[in-house]
């Protein structure tokens, strides 16, 4: 295939794992000979961006924090447009525009570049139902921005949020096909053999992950408390000071170390005795592949997408319930006296970044 230019539309680079899989997505596309262009609303990094891959950032974050507001969104979403086409003249047509997250999605849904397409991370209704929880403009707002994708073409990063949407109802796409993150396995298995300071001696768990409700750290920290090894709960999060208050609170900050957010994570998971993932709802969680990549244990909740379609055959014994301090505790137990031997696993070919950067460059031939 030619030279393709594609465009990743993301509202930041904050250490997120739709960010994270964007950028490997970008890292791949430069390997096969493309030209893909970070079109970010606001000027947040966390992640390490290669030198190669051109970024563009578009609105102001204190000037622009209310964009996405009612009355603001088609002026705001006029307003990118043009940037965008700014942005075109300097560089060159793009083939392929690709938005993610909710407050993009959202301006996105306006525009008239094509083709477009826009990358579902995670489910619909989870979010909607903490949401709606927290009163009606949180609702609404996230409601607006779900809603949007409906008659738009959609690429969900698992099986189960393809089904959750066909399913439900509530978003009708011109189109929807399951597309999964890509990851550059040999590049995990290298950075995994990095020497880096502070990981601890000897056994211990570890959690990957914002600190964010959806996580359950809540569930988690119960969960170490009601087992009977005892061993220390690394945790790799981007608010430390909020992760230790929290397990103050829940009584388990002596069993937890909390390092924070990981340039590279994996020389941690790597030296970990298990992988441990606890949250209500996810897309196609990062962790789980990057453990087993690794040829580190899991034990995860089944949540409806994507722990199921990673951790098949033998390892899916190592589901349990959601929000069941007691299922998670005695699976954790269980995976740490005996464990499956880690090989062969089918997803890891589906999630190869080569074969999934050729499934994004498939879709310019569908417009």
């Amino acid at each position: 295939m030619a030279n393709k230019r594609i465009a990743i539309v993301i509202d930041s680079l904050a250490g997120g794992g739709a960010e994270k899989v964007m950028l490997t997505l970008a890292n791949e596309l430069i390997k096969q000979g493309h030209e893909p262009h970070l079109l970010v609303l606001f000027d947040h990094c966390e992640h390490h961006i290669e030198k190669n891959i051109p970024i563009h950032f578009c609105f102001d974050k204190k000037q622009d924090k209310y964009l996405d507001s009612f009355w603001n969104i088609k002026k705001s979403a006029q307003r990118l447009d043009e940037w965008i086409g700014k942005v075109e003249i300097k560089t060159g047509k793009f083939d392929l525009f690709i938005s993610n997250l909710d407050k993009t999605n959202l301006l996105m849904s306006h525009s008239k570049v094509s083709p477009l397409y826009f990358v579902v991370h995670s489910s619909i209704e989870e979010p909607l139902k903490r949401n709606k929880k927290l009163g009606p403009f949180a609702y609404f707002k996230m409601l607006r921005a779900k809603k949007a994708l409906t008659g738009k073409h959609l690429i969900t990063v698992s099986e189960g949020i393809k089904q959750e949407i066909e399913k439900v109802g509530r978003i009708v796409p011109a189109s929807i096909t399951t597309i999964y993150n890509p990851f550059e396995i040999e590049k995990i298995e290298q950075q995994a053999q990095e020497e880096v300071t502070g990981i601890p001696e000897g056994d211990f768990l570890i959690h990957v992950g914002r600190f964010a409700k959806p996580k359950r750290h809540d569930v988690l920290f119960e969960a170490i408390k009601l087992m009977k090894h005892d061993i220390p709960l690394v945790l790799l999060c981007n608010n430390p000071k909020k992760a230790t208050r929290v397990a103050k609170k829940l009584g388990v900050l002596d069993r937890v170390i909390i390092p924070g957010f990981q340039q590279n994570p994996y020389p941690w998971i790597k030296a970990a005795k298990l992988m441990v993932l606890s949250s209500d709802y996810e897309g196609l969680p990062t962790v789980l592949i990057e453990s087993l990549v690794c040829k580190t244990p899991v034990v995860s909740t089944n949540c409806d997408h994507g722990p199921k379609e990673i951790l098949t055959g033998d390892l899916a014994h190592y589901l349990v319930p959601r929000r069941d301090p007691e299922s998670l505790a005695l699976k954790i137990d269980e995976a740490l006296e005996s464990y499956p031997q880690i090989s062969n696993i089918d997803l890891l070919k589906q999630v190869d970044a080569h074969q999934v950067c050729l499934s994004y460059l498939d879709l310019i031939n569908l417009k």
